[in-house]
């Protein structure tokens, strides 16, 4: 589906480090000076989930494709970048490319690795690039507010929409808060929806910590989160060089060793990971057959219709209907044809909103 969550941050918190732990198809340059990252990196994740694993246990297919989401790593941000200052403009131009964003706040102390911004502090360390975020959506809403604001003679209903969210949006931002707080009804999204507002991205916050709190965090990451009570966001706590340590490791048995060491049963990527898919309201249907079994990304409420146009527009186009089988009855009976003898598959039409974990099997006709 070509969805992007765009690594951010300030200088130096760790942000190239997490991806390239993260990117299975791309390194990116990870130094200790300001703007090592210019241009955007892009990877392409795989999203673990053993269920496709388990699925192809039964199977036994030619191939397992797992689904993915691309990460974006972005230039490091500086206070003005809203006007200009260092790679702002570039930095935001990017943000508003990506569908979610991953926010890595140092939360750490180290004096070898240079910061500017003078004692730790992630509370602030966010609240600078909320800042810069909130003035560009500024610039967007208020340019279109006036543009409204003229033309409201009219007796347009729908203008009057759109001028009423447009001032609780200003009137928001003006606050120093992100639009993603602001209940908007989904006809108010629309209303903004041509802006690409900054702050109305979902976010995903990750408190890069040291070695000693990887697993129960510190002082500063629960600052952190304390921060972000009641902004619609989540927050997952990590430390970004051993994870990347464990994303080079190649032998499976060195990296289990490794992970045992520091009481870990997965990566903390593989969490971020699903946190980032389900931050974008997505969830995965299985087709699973003797060429191979492949997980494939749908938003969530899509219709088999809707979910069938991923595998290939024309299923869409000449949908008749949908054979699904849930996961678990699947792993419950070991086969398609085990199910299909115990009523264990359904056929379903257009209207069959499909669920998380769902094996199915689309029948078509162009």
């Amino acid at each position: 589906m070509g969805l992007q969550a765009g690594i951010v941050g300030l200088p130096n918190v760790g942000k190239s480090t997490l991806f390239n732990a993260v990117s299975n198809s791309a390194k990116a340059q990870a130094s200790n000076y300001r703007f090592c990252t210019i241009e955007p990196n892009v990877g392409l994740v795989n999203v673990p989930d053993e269920r496709l694993d388990k699925l192809a246990a039964l199977v036994n297919p030619q191939r397992i494709v797992p689904t993915q989401i691309e990460i974006v790593d972005i230039a490091g941000l500086v206070k003005g970048a809203s006007k200009g200052e260092g790679l702002g403009n570039k930095f935001l131009a990017n943000i508003r490319e990506v569908d979610a964003i991953v926010h890595v706040i140092r939360c750490f102390e180290d004096e070898n690795i240079l910061r500017d911004e003078g004692a730790i502090n992630p509370v602030s360390d966010k609240e600078i690039i909320d800042t810069e975020l909130q003035l560009k959506d500024l610039e967007s809403v208020d340019k279109k507010f006036q543009r409204t604001e003229k033309l409201l003679r009219t007796a347009d209903v729908k203008l009057k929409l759109e001028y009423e969210v447009l001032k609780r949006c200003k009137e928001h931002l003006e606050k120093g808060k992100n639009i993603r707080e602001l209940s908007l009804s989904k006809e108010d999204q629309v209303a903004i929806a041509d802006l690409f507002l900054l702050t109305e991205k979902p976010v995903l916050y990750v408190a890069n910590v040291d070695e000693a709190s990887m697993q129960t965090g510190n002082k500063f990451s629960d600052i952190l989160r304390q921060s972000i009570t009641g902004e619609n966001a989540q927050m997952i706590i990590m430390n970004n060089s051993i994870e990347a340590q464990i994303a080079e490791m190649e032998d499976e048995g060195d990296r289990k060793l490794f992970m045992e060491e520091y009481k870990m049963t997965e990566p903390a990527l593989n969490k971020l990971i699903r946190s980032t898919y389900r931050l974008l309201n997505l969830l995965t249907y299985f087709t699973a057959g003797e060429q191979e079994v492949r997980a494939w990304t749908i938003h969530e409420g899509w219709k088999a219709p809707q979910a069938a146009s991923v595998i290939h527009t024309d299923f869409e186009k000449g949908f008749i209907k949908a054979e699904v089988i849930s996961y678990n009855d699947f792993i419950q009976y070991g086969s398609e044809a085990a199910c299909r003898e115990n009523g264990r598959l359904r056929i379903e039409g257009k209207e069959y909103v499909v669920k998380d974990g769902d094996v199915m099997h689309f029948r078509f006709n162009v």
